[in-house]
């Protein structure tokens, strides 16, 4: 029969290794402003908002197993040193760092984080707001640059615009590319 010492120090080499291996299948998302204004993109369930000045980026990590995520850009904001406002489109509630999906119009890229493959797309079902491109480090890029764009899903019954990727990737969302 094993020590308690012995038994510990086995429950910690498996725990740690278990939290490297769910961490080993997170993704990055690198968000580039190429407006010409401001746009001030949100993400959900993991990320939240910021304010992107024309040539910035923001990164955020999603984890993997992160279900029905969600990036978009918002416009004509205005929010106080608080974090409290609105958006002209793609508001969450007044709130700066979004906790739920922006109000229509908004275009989205949206994506499912799994552990060998992942599934990302983009949306302009809830109406178009600003032109996006969405993209992983191993599929293609597809790009929005109006409200009939034929890179997205443009109503609910359309089943063929999803796009697969490997686990382990990378993702770029770029505002008017």
């Amino acid at each position: 029969m094993a020590s308690p010492a012995t038994s510990s120090a086995v429950l910690v080499v498996v725990l740690v290794a278990t939290l490297a291996a769910g961490g080993a299948n997170a993704a990055t998302f690198t968000i580039t402003n190429r407006c010409s204004f401001t746009v001030w993109p949100a993400a959900t369930p993991v990320g939240g908002g910021t304010q992107l000045s024309p040539g910035q980026t923001w990164t955020i990590n999603v984890p993997s197993g992160t279900s029905s995520g969600r990036v978009w850009g918002r416009t004509g904001c205005s929010f106080d040193g608080s974090g409290r406002g609105s958006c002209a489109t793609g508001d969450c509630a007044g709130a700066l760092s979004c906790t739920l999906s922006g109000q229509k119009p908004l275009t989205l890229a949206e994506f499912t984080i799994g552990g060998s493959q992942d599934f990302y797309d983009l949306s302009v079902i809830d109406g178009y707001n600003v032109a996006m491109s969405f993209s992983c480090s191993s599929g293609v890029t597809v790009t929005c640059r109006d409200s009939r764009c034929p890179d997205a899903y443009l109503f609910p019954e359309d089943n063929t615009k999803t796009h697969a990727c490997s686990g382990n990737s990378n993702y770029q969302v770029v505002f008017c590319p």
